[in-house]
C-alpha cells in the first residue's frame, strides 16, 4: 500500500479533503443541485426522505489542465441522476459511507477498499448515495478520447469503460494510490499554488495510462494489437511495429524493414492488413501523428509546430495537418493554442 493511502487511511473517517477549495456547503437540496450541476452537469438530487432530514452537501475542488480531484459528500441517504456526463469521465473512490451505481446495463454497489466506479460520458447513469463521501477524478472527455486513438491507432471516437473499478486489484489499487498522492498534492499547494507544466504534462500522463491500459474498456483490444502486445501477433510483426516506433522519424524503408523482421515485404505487408488492419505506411502515419499529439500536448510557449512536424519525419505540412485533424478533430494549431489558454 503506498505511503499517501496509508496517510488517508490513517485520517478519522469523516475528514474532510480539500477544504481549502471549497465550492459548495449546504443542507439545502434545491442549492445543492444547481451549484454542483454548474461544476459538474445538471442532475437530478433527491433525498430519500420528503423533509430531506440530514441532508448536507460538500463539495471541493481543484483543478488542474483537464482534469480536476474533487471531494464531494452527501449527508443521509440521496439520488443522483445525472443521465450521460457528456464532457467528462469519472473516477469515484469511495471514502466514507457507500454508494450504488447504476451505469448502463450494470448495477453494483461501491464501498471503501473494496469497489470504485469509474463512469463514461455517453453512459446514462444513476446513483444512491448513502451518508457517502468520495475522492472524484474528472479528466475530459476530449483528453481521454484522442489519447485512446493515439494508442489504437483509429480515429477519435467514443470511449466506454467497464464502470466496476475493483480496488483490491493491481490496477485498481494503483490508481487509488495516485489519487490519494494527487489529492495531498493539492492540499499542499493549496488555492493559489501552481503545478509546473513539466508537473502537470506529468500528472496527465500518468492518470491517461491508469485508465487506458489498467481498466477494461472498448478499445483495450485494439490497443493492446497497435501495441504490438496481443499475444496472437506474430514475432515478425512484433519487430517491424517496434522498429517503425523507434524510427519514425526517418523515411520508410521497406527493405530495411523486411530485414529486421525476418521476412519478405509481400508478407509484412498482407500480415499488416491482416493483424492491425491498416498498411505499414498508415501504421507510420499514426504513429508519428501519435508522437505529434504527445509532443503538442507538453510543447512550450514557444515551441514550433513545423520544427516538431520534420523532428516527427513529416515532409508535407498541409497533409500533416489535414490527417491529424481527420484523427484528432482539431489542427495541431488549435491544440497548440488550446494547451496554451
Amino acid at each position: 500500500m503506498s505511503a499517501a493511502v496509508l496517510e488517508m487511511s490513517a485520517r478519522p473517517p469523516a475528514t474532510e479533503r480539500l477544504a481549502a477549495f471549497a465550492r459548495v456547503t449546504t443542507d439545502d437540496v434545491d442549492e445543492a443541485a444547481e451549484q454542483i450541476g454548474r461544476i459538474f452537469c445538471p442532475h437530478d438530487l433527491k433525498p430519500a426522505q420528503a423533509r430531506a432530514s440530514g441532508f448536507s452537501a460538500r463539495h471541493n475542488c481543484a483543478a488542474f489542465d483537464g482534469f480536476s480531484i474533487n471531494y464531494v459528500a452527501y449527508g443521509g441517504t440521496v439520488s443522483i441522476d445525472p443521465g450521460c456526463l457528456d464532457r467528462f469521465f469519472l473516477v469515484q473512490i469511495p471514502l466514507t459511507g457507500s454508494a450504488h451505481i447504476h451505469a448502463g446495463a450494470s448495477g453494483f454497489d461501491a464501498a471503501p477498499g473494496k469497489t470504485a466506479s469509474l463512469l463514461s460520458p455517453t453512459i446514462a447513469t444513476q446513483m444512491t448515495w448513502r451518508d457517502c463521501a468520495q475522492a472524484i477524478l474528472l479528466l475530459d472527455r476530449r483528453m481521454v478520447e484522442q489519447r485512446a486513438a493515439a494508442l489504437s491507432g483509429r480515429a477519435a471516437a467514443a470511449v466506454e469503460f467497464d464502470p466496476v473499478i475493483d480496488l483490491g486489484g493491481p490496477s485498481g489499487r494503483h490508481l487509488q494510490a495516485s489519487l490519494a498522492e494527487l489529492m495531498m498534492l493539492a492540499e499542499r499547494l493549496g488555492p493559489s499554488g501552481r503545478l509546473s507544466p513539466l508537473a502537470m504534462a506529468d500528472w496527465r500522463e500518468l492518470l491517461l495510462d491508469h485508465l487506458l491500459n489498467g481498466q477494461r474498456h472498448g478499445l483495450s483490444d485494439s490497443i493492446t494489437t497497435f501495441s504490438g502486445q496481443a499475444e496472437r501477433l506474430p514475432r515478425a510483426l512484433r519487430a517491424a511495429r517496434d522498429y517503425l516506433a523507434d524510427n519514425a522519424g526517418e523515411p520508410l524503408d521497406l527493405a530495411q524493414l523486411a530485414c529486421v523482421s525476418g521476412i519478405g515485404i509481400r508478407a509484412l505487408q498482407l500480415g499488416f492488413r491482416r493483424h492491425f488492419g491498416m498498411s505499414i505506411s498508415e501504421m507510420l502515419l499514426d504513429i508519428r501523428l501519435a508522437g505529434l499529439h504527445t509532443r503538442l500536448a507538453q510543447a512550450s510557449p514557444d515551441a514550433s509546430i513545423t520544427d516538431i512536424a520534420f523532428d516527427l519525419g513529416f515532409t508535407h505540412l498541409g497533409r500533416m495537418a489535414g490527417a491529424y485533424r481527420e484523427k484528432f478533430g482539431e489542427t495541431p494549431s488549435a491544440r497548440l493554442r488550446r494547451r496554451m489558454s
